[in-house]
């Protein structure tokens, strides 16, 4: 049975992620998930799989070598998916140096204890061991021409601490590749999207607000470009990449779903707005007066849009979710589910909130 070494499964990605995996190999697959649980780790997100006896689950901090490196000691691990990040590029404004532990340093620590456990006396690695670094595609940094993607070749360019931290991590992971042929993939993803996301970022944002009533902030004109991917997709190409790509390779995963953050917004809005029964009484209210507009972002990115080519040469992937059937399932599983929301919405998450949004609006 191989073992799966998951870090930062009880966030969004890495949940959706155990999921998926648990559902296509079933019992042939053991999985470890190891998770501090900040304030976007949530063990809810995994409640229907908890009790599986090939899951288990450990708190820890990645930064934590001897636990980490504990972790090894106790379990033959097969491979390493680490998505434990600090993500939201807010709070690298207001705090960067956490980025800059938990995403360099964590990834440090996570390298080295995969290191330990899988090197061999004459320093070529045991057979079938693979490390898979889930990264951003802002570590490319802004792009300014509507007809330009990014590319596993793009220089980096990163404008928040949040993707410069991203884009170390990436750079630890490829000299471990150069100096030790380590065997990892390194993989840089568009935006994701899907259930069990922490409403500071954009979609469950809007998705909660607008079914509170309350103002949906937008940045600057809104008009900034985002490449959008359904995170069950994201999932599956990253299985792909560690069964079908090349080892030591970059891939990029993005889903060729470019939108403005405003016409995000308009479509949620109408979304939200069709699938809400019609004695609702918050369907009256959810429509364009809820938009306000607050200062933007500082270092705002004006656009990513990541090419998957690569991806698709060589592993055979190819998102399978367009973004007007994803959008729909989204927003039917935070109307399904909106006790999770007032769960994970509750107590810092408003103090953060009104830090953030709050004192910005114009």
């Amino acid at each position: 049975m191989r073992t799966y070494l998951v870090t930062g499964g009880a966030g969004f990605i890495g949940s959706n992620y155990i999921h998926y995996m648990l559902k296509k190999y079933g019992d042939e697959i053991r999985v470890i998930n190891v998770d501090k649980l900040t304030y976007a780790g949530n063990l809810e997100n995994l409640k229907d799989i908890e009790k599986r006896e090939n899951y288990v689950f450990i708190q820890a901090d990645i930064c934590d070598s001897e636990k980490i490196n504990h972790i090894f000691e106790e379990n033959e691990i097969d491979r390493v998916v680490h998505f434990a990040a600090e993500s939201h590029v807010d709070r690298s404004i207001t705090d960067p140096e956490i980025f800059v532990k938990t995403n360099v340093l964590g990834t440090s620590v996570m390298l080295n204890a995969a290191k330990k456990a899988w090197e061999q006396p004459d320093g070529t690695f045991k057979k079938d061991k693979k490390f898979l670094h889930v990264s951003t595609d802002e570590v490319y940094g802004s792009l300014e021409n509507s007809d330009e993607f990014f590319y596993e070749t793009t220089p980096y360019d990163p404008h928040s601490p949040y993707s410069a931290s991203k884009a170390s991590s990436d750079m630890l992971v490829k000299s471990y590749i150069d100096t030790y042929r380590f065997p990892a993939n390194i993989t840089n993803c568009s935006n994701n999207y899907g259930p069990y996301q922490f409403p500071e970022k954009l979609i469950p944002l809007i998705i909660n607000n607008s079914l509170q009533g309350k103002k949906i902030p937008v940045y600057g004109d809104g008009k900034n470009v985002r490449d959008w991917l359904y995170v069950e997709d994201h999932a599956k190409a990253i299985d792909m990449v560690q069964e079908k790509g090349k080892l030591f390779e970059k891939y990029n995963i993005g889903g060729h779903n470019e939108k403005q953050n405003i016409e995000i917004i308009h479509i949620i809005l109408e979304t939200l707005h069709n699938m809400l029964p019609e004695d609702d009484a918050r369907k009256s209210r959810i429509n364009e007066s809820l938009i306000t507009y607050v200062t933007d972002r500082k270092g705002h990115d004006r656009r990513y849009a990541i090419s998957p080519d690569k991806m698709k040469k060589e592993t055979g992937w190819v998102p399978d979710t367009m973004f007007s059937e994803g959008i729909r399932l989204t927003v039917k599983w935070y109307l399904d589910h909106q006790d999770w929301m007032k769960n994970v919405t509750s107590g810092e998450y408003q103090n953060y909130y009104k830090k953030m949004y709050d004192a910005k609006t114009e």
